[in-house]
């Protein structure tokens, strides 16, 4: 007997992530065994009817649009890359030209991105690439299987790019994290939050065997190209876990980029115990072409600096009641709980409409840290401090607080208010490196000099940091920044 003939109509349309076939008069459905580029990933359903298969007629029409647009992708991603978007910006007047040091930057910058197109597969950087499911197989069987002893270390070496304050390193890594494709696994994070979380998952296997290794696990699993900003150790607690943390996430085939202000020989320098961090450096040279950017411009400090929100002198305490009152308007401050890690709460004593008001001591004086510093800015994004102190020997554990301060609000893009008893140098004037301290010149009066020396900090790391707090500072301080904060509010109450 003959089958009869229907006549066929094929619609394509989307269903969720399934390309989906429909044809009319269908008897059966069933799922087509097929594996579609690496940028789509949609599986494809055929639609019988009358027993007549139409798989080989949709397949092929599928196989030859996504080899088009897979083509047409990654054309477009050779095309791209940070050199080309910063030549456009600059030709569109939306940044500045750099110098040289910033072009040779780019270049390191455009040749990791180039190897990360060309080797994507290779790394593994299409979260697409493997069903979740089969994902979420293989992290659950290597919890009750022991590795191999074999690693799957990424073939593209990462890229540690470090140099003074206000030389451009976090814009060019912003202007790379942008180019790369959505899909791609990818993080970038400030390093104080970056630690702050491998802490927190510390936390959360504690009585594991090898905590950081199950650590190292979920985040490779989450990025495989890490962007940390502003690599700084100044905490023996993150020291001394660093090595064995990287040596998990590079053998998993992590890709690093990060930015700093120290060489990596330089990490954690004079830091208790170092001779513990001292294989990571070995291990972080290994796995990243290291570039100086040795420009001696700061970009931030050509920005049109305005003294609105910086108060100094005897009334200053006043003038920044008025202003944290004006900003709040007809909402009235009071007492405000925070959370921030673990459970614990940070109490803000005034706060209101988005603004946080504290005394110096209350923020920078107490047992505070990068964590209680993010949790607020979750919740504020504006800090109005009264009475930041000259910095010297007597006050060293509130100077670096407050350096810590500033990074966070620097990261949240938040606005600050404060009354200070000096500029930004001023705060900072006593607060020297070994070098630095080694060159002051003496003093015809041996007495200015001993009062001089009575309150001097020696501190390589403070001093190192100093430069780029001034440095944000005076930038936060800019009418530019304070046009960012007002867009990335005005963005939030959109949403």
């Amino acid at each position: 007997m003959k089958r009869a003939v229907r006549s066929v109509l094929l619609v394509q349309r989307n269903l969720r992530n399934a390309r989906v076939l429909q044809v009319s008069g269908c008897n059966t459905i069933r799922q087509l065994s097929y594996v579609a580029p690496v940028h789509v990933r949609k599986p494809l359903v055929c639609v019988e009817a009358g027993g007549v298969s139409y798989a080989s007629f949709a397949q092929s029409r599928a196989l030859s649009v996504d080899a088009v647009q897979d083509v047409s992708q990654e054309s477009d991603l050779k095309r791209g890359g940070p050199l080309v978007e910063y030549e456009r910006r600059i030709a569109a007047g939306e940044l500045m030209a750099g110098d040289e040091c910033q072009h040779e930057t780019l270049n390191q910058l455009q040749r990791l991105y180039d190897q990360l197109v060309e080797s994507a597969d290779a790394c593994k950087l299409d979260r697409y690439a493997t069903s979740e499911k089969a994902e979420r197989s293989r992290w659950l069987w290597s919890r009750f299987m022991p590795h191999s002893s074999e690693t799957s270390v990424s073939p593209v070496k990462g890229l540690y790019l470090y140099g003074g304050v206000g030389t451009g390193k976090t814009m060019l890594m912003d202007l790379f994290y942008d180019q790369l494709p959505c899909n791609w696994r990818k993080k970038r994070i400030h390093f104080h939050d970056f630690m702050l979380n491998v802490h927190s998952r510390l936390q959360k296997h504690k009585g594991v065997a090898d905590p950081l290794e199950i650590v190292a696990d979920e985040i490779s699993d989450e990025a495989i190209l890490l962007c940390l900003d502003e690599f700084m150790v100044t905490d023996v607690a993150d020291a001394l876990i660093l090595n064995r943390l990287f040596r998990h996430l590079f053998n998993n085939g992590v890709i690093l980029l990060a930015t700093s202000n120290r060489a990596p020989d330089n990490l954690y320098e004079r830091g208790l115990q170092r001779d513990l961090f001292m294989p990571f450096i070995v291990t972080l040279k290994e796995r990243c072409v290291v570039h100086p950017i040795s420009s001696a411009v700061d970009y931030r400090k050509l920005t049109s600096a305005e003294q609105g929100f910086y108060f100094v002198g005897k009334d200053s305490a006043e003038l920044l009641k008025k202003k944290f009152q004006f900003l709040i308007g007809d909402h009235v401050a009071g007492p405000q709980e925070v959370e921030v890690v673990m459970g614990r709460k940070l109490l803000v004593s005034m706060g209101a409409n988005g603004c946080a008001y504290f005394p110096f001591e209350e923020l920078c004086e107490r047992p505070l840290g990068a964590a209680d510093y993010f949790g607020l800015f979750k919740k504020f994004h504006t800090l109005a401090l009264e009475g930041v102190p000259i910095f010297g020997l007597h006050n060293r554990t509130s100077a670096y607080r407050f350096v810590t301060l500033v990074d966070v609000m620097y990261e949240n893009r938040a606005r600050l208010l404060c009354s200070a008893e000096g500029t930004p140098f001023e705060l900072f004037e006593k607060v020297v490196t070994i070098s630095d301290a080694q060159h002051i010149p003496p003093r015809t009066s041996s007495r200015s000099r001993k009062n001089d020396e009575a309150d001097l900090c020696v501190d390589n790391e403070l001093g190192f940091a100093k430069d780029r707090t001034i440095s944000r500072l005076t930038e936060m301080n800019s009418k530019e920044y304070l046009e960012q904060h007002a867009e990335m509010l005005a963005g939030k109450q959109l949403h």
